[in-house]
């Protein structure tokens, strides 16, 4: 049975390779594989998910993308295919021609890739074995200017920055609690993609940190227009869980003023979770060339319980905030899942999804001196109901007060979830990737959970007027149901990244080309969907060699209208 569905397999995959190498005009590469150092097979170690992309503005061809990378874990052990303990997952990949090729770096730290953990290569951040901890994922990458004897300076050359949350290893723990927000650094990129450990700083934790407390859906930003009175300062905003079993959850920002070695933390919103104030998630932060602080997340309106965005705004280089209030209203897209427990998108036992913000700015970088300070976010809504999702946008051009109507950035025919969204440093340019759906929510596992990864782009007018959206790209289709996290439900979730140039765009999504259905997993699926549970399968035998391969991929365009 397992070779008959390989065989029904390749003409599908051989198809979407041909779809893939189709590279549209103008594309400097329209779909390159970032996750370059996984294995095709087996899973764990060939599962990737929520790609996150930076662009160094003083160099922007130069690109550094981070992922949720299972590279180094074990491969499932029977029907057991949960992460391995003490086996970091925050992936890191470099590119030097905007996005053409992509390296993964192989480190020194813990890995259990051969199925035994041990100190060995691995292909995931390094410096946290040595500090009691683990990488584990919620990547986020920004580049700013690098500090030096005169103070921050694009001359002194270019720091990246990757927040991510770290664990506790098992056998030293480094910090209190369950989760902590950490920040990763490095000088000298060129050296890092090439697997120089020691281009690394030592990482830092950002959080104050307690016995109870869960850091998550963190995102980093660093003020890079040289323009900015706070040029230089970096800011990290995170939910903190102040207990594991949730509420209550405070938005919190984090800003350095030294490069990342100390940090200031604040907290923003109120804590309480309950039936009247709801919770809050999905933060992002930018600053415009007047290095004024956004900071952006999803809640709850406590007069209509409807969900919406909050906007926060610091003047001062984030040592004070304003009172947040609500600029868009979100109608959050997915429903919720009895098997996994989560909000699904594809269908039951399927995608996990959410309706959090992504936001960027045209604040001129690396000088500042050509901004607009058009604001632009995005994020999935499903105001017209499920299966008709909208991928939203819209715009401010006066620092957020107030906003464009919100405009469909989506194809006709497309179901978008996780969409990302980044505008040129000029504000003339939009650039969009999201992940459509083809199909309606299933509410079986026989049928095909088709996706692929679309960017689009759109001209941005006088005032902050949006365009008409024209596709750039439709990448290969793969099958959702391919992809695996903990078997009960699939593996892409939560966030795409975008960035911008003045003359480019490049984005990164979750691709599922690769990833071979299994029916032994199917099955399963369905009976925990039935309420009637049937023994989970072992994937290393009872699946294709490569279900669970889920990939990230990458696309870097050229401006169509020049």
């Amino acid at each position: 049975m397992m070779t008959r569905r390989v065989a029904l397999l390749v003409p599908l995959v051989s198809f979407a390779a041909v779809a893939a190498f189709t590279t549209p005009a103008g594309a400097v590469s329209a779909d390159s594989k970032v996750s370059v150092g996984s294995p095709t097979t087996p899973y764990l170690p060939n599962g990737q998910n929520e790609p996150a992309l930076a662009m160094d503005a003083n160099h922007p061809a130069v690109l550094v993308a981070g992922a949720n990378d299972l590279v180094d874990n074990a491969p499932c052990n029977g029907s057991s295919c949960d992460l391995t303990p003490d086996i970091g997952i925050s992936g890191v990949y470099f590119s030097f021609d905007s996005g053409t090729t992509w390296t993964q770096p192989t480190y020194t730290g813990l890995t259990a890739q051969n199925g035994t953990t041990h100190v060995g290569d691995i292909h995931t951040l390094p410096g946290y074995l040595e500090h009691g901890m683990s990488s584990h994922g919620d990547p986020a990458v920004a580049f700013g200017p690098r500090p030096g004897p005169g103070g921050f300076s694009w001359a002194n050359g270019s720091r990246l920055y990757y927040g991510n949350l770290a664990f506790n290893l098992s056998t030293s723990p480094g910090f209190k609690g369950a989760s902590a927000a950490v920040v990763s650094r490095t000088d000298n990129v060129q050296a890092a993609a090439a697997g120089d450990q020691s281009a690394w700083m030592d990482p830092v934790i950002v959080t104050r940190q307690n016995s109870a407390l869960l850091s998550d859906k963190d995102d980093i930003w660093a003020d890079n227009a040289a323009s900015s009175p706070f040029f230089g300062n970096v800011y990290l905003c995170n939910v903190a869980f102040r207990s594991v079993g949730g509420a209550p959850e405070p938005l919190m920002v984090a800003s350095s003023t030294d490069g990342g070695s100390t940090w200031r933390q604040r907290q923003i919103s109120a804590a309480t979770n309950n039936a009247q104030t709801g919770g809050r998630q999905g933060c992002a932060v930018r600053t415009d060339s007047a290095g004024v602080v956004y900071v952006v997340w999803e809640g709850a309106d406590i007069h209509t319980r409807q969900s919406v965005f909050y906007l926060a705004r610091s003047f001062d280089g984030g040592s004070n905030f304003e009172t947040p209030r609500a600029v868009a209203n979100v109608h959050d897209v997915g429903i919720f899942d009895p098997v996994s427990g989560r909000i699904v998108f594809d269908g039951f036992a399927g995608t996990r999804t959410d309706s959090f913000p992504s936001l960027d700015i045209a604040n001129g970088a690396p000088t500042g001196t050509d901004a607009t300070d058009t604001l632009v976010l995005t994020w999935p809504d499903a105001a017209n109901g499920l299966n008709h999702e909208q991928a939203l946008v819209q715009t401010s051009t006066d620092r957020g007060a107030t906003w464009s109507t919100p405009v469909n950035a989506a194809e006709a025919g497309d179901r978008p979830d996780n969409p990302a969204v980044a505008i040129s440093p000029n504000g003339t340019d939009v650039s969009l990737v999201y992940n459509a759906y083809l199909d309606s929510f299933q509410r079986t596992t026989a049928n095909p959970r088709r996706m692929q990864g679309v960017t689009r782009h759109a001209d941005v007018g006088t005032g902050g007027t949006l365009g008409s959206f024209t596709t750039l790209n439709r990448a290969a289709v793969g099958d959702a149901r391919g992809t695996t996290r903990t078997l009960n439900r699939e593996l892409i979730y939560d966030y795409q990244y975008a960035a911008a140039a003045r003359d480019y765009g490049a984005v990164v999504w979750m691709d599922a080309r690769d990833a071979a259905d299994c029916a032994a997993v199917d099955a399963y699926r369905q009976s925990l969907i039935n309420g009637a549970p049937i023994p989970a399968p072992s994937p290393l035998t009872a699946c294709p060699p490569m279900f669970g391969n889920l990939d990230i991929y990458s696309g870097s365009f050229l401006d169509p209208t020049p």
